[in-house]
């Protein structure tokens, strides 16, 4: 039988979700993830009844966190990414074939695993690319003895503020992710839904700009995290945010990437902000 799981991520406000065929149930005294199949978004995995992907939509976030920053970079070689254990942004960033080396750091091995098993479709084989380095450690551990990495872009695919993933949206932690960037270097970080989680962006634009020349955010519309458009935050020393549609757009035709949402004008436009969301930046 179906049953309809409601997400209770928001306070005064819900989405439902129909689990038309549950894959995994693991209730635990400490969280439960679970991994259903949904008529619209194909399989979705959950923590604690929160979305953290699916299969139908994921493509938006994964696109948005990694073409962004390494095609306003131009010339990205290495890449890190901390978290993201599903797979899905080392996906997206080894399209890139310019793309020397991805630093892939996840604080658990079981959930590499668990993604291989239950959704493959995310990873589409990315754990088997020669230029992907799996560490399993605590990303925050990793960052503090990172430094002279030089990294091109860093990417931090984090769970929200909550629990483990509380520790990747301080200001030591950015603090330590910047020592482990190159000269150009980009850092983008996911920072919710601002309407409904407004609190997270201010967090973290108020680090960024203590750190980086060029600090803002930039929008991409996803519907499972839903409340409004989710946030991505920027941070980099450099003028990339100001490459023209032009220059874009011919990175774009070089890289021979066919993205479902990505386009160099969708990219240019996700920097700009409506009204509420500019108040939210200090």
């Amino acid at each position: 039988m179906s049953e309809w799981i409601r997400e209770p991520l928001h306070d005064g406000w819900a989405q439902t979700l129909r689990a038309d065929e549950t894959l995994f149930d693991s209730a635990t005294e400490h969280q439960r993830l679970r991994v259903f199949e949904n008529a619209r978004f194909g399989r979705i995995l959950t923590l604690d009844d929160v979305v953290q992907t699916t299969e139908g939509d994921n493509f938006i976030y994964h696109e948005m966190m990694t073409h962004v920053p390494i095609l306003a970079h131009g010339a990205a070689k290495r890449v890190c990414i901390v978290g993201g254990g599903d797979g899905g942004m080392a996906r997206e960033v080894l399209r890139h074939s310019s793309v020397e080396q991805v630093t892939m750091v996840e604080i658990d091995a079981g959930v590499v695993e668990f993604s291989k098993r239950y959704l493959p479709m995310l990873s589409q084989g990315a754990f088997e690319d020669p230029r992907l380095d799996l560490v399993i450690a605590d990303g925050a551990d990793f960052m503090r003895n990172a430094e002279g990495e030089e990294f091109d872009v860093i990417i931090i695919d984090s769970t929200d503020p909550i629990g483990p993933g509380e520790v990747l949206f301080t200001d030591t932690f950015y603090g330590h992710a910047k020592r482990a960037m190159a000269a150009g270097g980009i850092m983008v970080t996911q920072n919710g839904v601002p309407f409904m989680q407004g609190d997270e962006l201010t967090g973290t634009m108020r680090a960024f700009q203590a750190l980086f020349d060029d600090a803002t955010c930039y929008l991409a519309t996803i519907p499972t995290y839903a409340g409004g458009p989710m946030a991505f935050g920027w941070g980099t020393d450099s003028t990339a945010r100001s490459v023209s549609l032009c220059e874009l757009q011919e990175r774009f035709a070089k890289s021979g990437l066919e993205p479902d949402y990505y386009t160099p004008d969708v990219h240019q436009a996700a920097f700009a902000l409506p009204g509420y969301v500019q108040k939210l930046i200090p």
